[in-house]
């Protein structure tokens, strides 16, 4: 047992077999894999109609208590995030805000989360814990002139939260917010941020929506919260304005294509060694908890690239940043690709009814969320049994009608329509998770989509050319 003072580093050298502790021993830091009271609600009405919501009319969800916050003040602040991040810079400025992205020097995710450039010298890092941590450590070891002040998620905030944060998104988010904006209301551009006045409180809008509406997240002073809600809701009132719960929420992914929280490529490169020795044992890197059927042979068969997530339209090498070499060299190569696969229905109804059967049943399918790890990993098999890639973030989408997981498949098997098997449930009867029953394994057939999928499925409606077909 590791005393309260331990490193990252200490609780490496300490297990002898890193995947088979984060598979088993392991809590989730995320208050999505956590049981427990929220303060956000399972649902306020059901998930059903709050997914509908954001398809259909509006959505408005509470993002106050799960995002933790990184503030970043001083004359160095936009150099070290320069040379931590993949990402260009040479457009930004105060008012704008991007998908920040960094890397280990071999090139393997270590986070992300959406920096905002505040004003002169002052940056907000929302969520991406573990991105958070690298920014701080470099911080205060890089001898560059900044202060980092960090607002923890609400479950490890004794002091409580700084600030709210609501996102609304739908067909009728961009009416509600006009309405709702003391005098004009602003046009923001995409990922461009403004400041309003809702209810008589100053309002941070971030431009920011993820079903292919004029979203929008707000944000602003803990205290004003409950009266800047008030006002949404009321100005929503007749525009079909729902509040979402956490089921809903944490459903999105599987609609919008978004591979959150990948493991973070921190535990074994020589270059690290200092972050881990700085980073405590309690921190987000020490508590993953790997679930699914993939069992890698070490935690580096779990690290993605930029490449893989989707994410290399992001990368500049204009400048000098930590892993540049490395995401050169594989510029031109081979690439894993980030793709949606598509539940067969009746593989999903054997899921469901083994629940009724003699025997052990499958792994239990949870709606709308059945992913129950951080992150899940579950095998992608080829027509000939050949393993082609990690499934995850798997979900219900009640706006298609469809069981969709989110994948990193190997460039020959990314070509949409392609048909490839999912192993859904644990080896050997499961693991020692609290949240994992006794079960037996099934392989699901699925077909290969773009992700994110609800965007194309729009798209392929609008052409008459119809669904992928499950």
């Amino acid at each position: 047992m590791l005393d309260s003072t331990a490193s990252l580093q200490d609780l490496i050298d300490a297990q002898p077999d890193l995947v088979s502790y984060f598979r088993n021993e392991t809590q989730a830091p995320h208050s999505r894999n956590r049981p427990g009271p929220s303060p956000v609600p399972a649902e306020f009405t059901n998930w059903r109609d709050e997914q509908r919501a954001w398809r259909e009319t509006a959505v408005l969800f509470d993002q106050s208590h799960h995002m933790p916050e990184l503030f970043l003040k001083g004359p160095d602040a936009l150099k070290l995030l320069m040379k931590l991040g993949i990402n260009g810079f040479s457009n930004f400025g105060p008012g704008k805000a991007k998908q920040y992205i960094a890397c280990n020097p071999q090139g393997q995710v270590i986070g992300e989360s959406v920096l905002q450039y505040l004003a002169e010298d002052s940056f907000e890092l929302v969520s991406g814990m573990h991105l958070q941590d690298w920014v701080h450590y470099n911080a205060v070891t890089g001898g560059y002139d900044v202060t980092v002040t960090r607002d923890y998620q609400t479950s490890a905030n004794s002091e409580g939260r700084t600030f709210f944060r609501f996102g609304m998104d739908g067909p009728n988010a961009e009416t509600i917010f006009q309405s709702v904006v003391e005098g004009t209301a602003p046009d923001i551009k995409f990922f461009n941020t403004a400041k309003v006045r809702i209810a008589g409180c100053e309002v941070m809008a971030l431009r920011h929506g993820m079903a292919g509406h004029k979203g929008v997240e707000l944000s602003g002073p803990y205290a004003d919260g409950a009266k800047v809600r008030a006002a949404l809701l009321e100005a929503g009132r007749a525009h079909g304005l729902k509040q979402a719960g956490r089921l809903a929420y944490f459903s999105t992914p599987s609609e919008g294509g978004w591979l959150a929280y990948p493991v973070s490529a921190v535990y074994t490169s020589p270059d690290l060694r200092g972050f881990r020795e700085w980073l405590p044992a309690t921190s987000w890197a020490g508590q993953a908890q790997l679930s699914g059927s993939y069992v890698g042979t070490s935690i580096e068969d779990y690290y993605l690239t930029p490449y893989d997530m989707g994410l290399g339209r992001l990368i500049r090498f204009d400048h000098d940043f930590v892993g540049r070499a490395a995401l050169e060299a594989m510029e031109k190569a081979p690439k894993r690709h980030k793709v949606t696969l598509v539940w067969n229905k009746a593989d999903v109804a054997a899921i469901q009814t083994s629940l009724y059967q003699p025997g052990t049943p499958c792994k239990y399918l949870e709606m709308p969320v059945a992913s129950y790890g951080f992150p899940q990993a579950d095998v992608v098999l080829d027509g000939a049994g050949r393993r082609i890639g990690m499934s995850g973030f798997c979900g219900y989408s009640g706006n298609e009608a469809e069981q969709l997981s989110i994948a990193v498949v190997d460039e020959s098997h990314a070509e949409p329509g392609t048909q490839v098997t999912i192993v859904w449930g644990e080896p050997d009867g499961g693991t020692a998770k609290p949240q994992v029953e006794r079960h037996r394994q099934i392989e699901v057939r699925a077909t290969v989509a773009p992700a994110p999928y609800a965007i194309a499925v729009q798209q392929m409606k609008k052409s008459g050319i119809g669904r992928t077909a499950a």
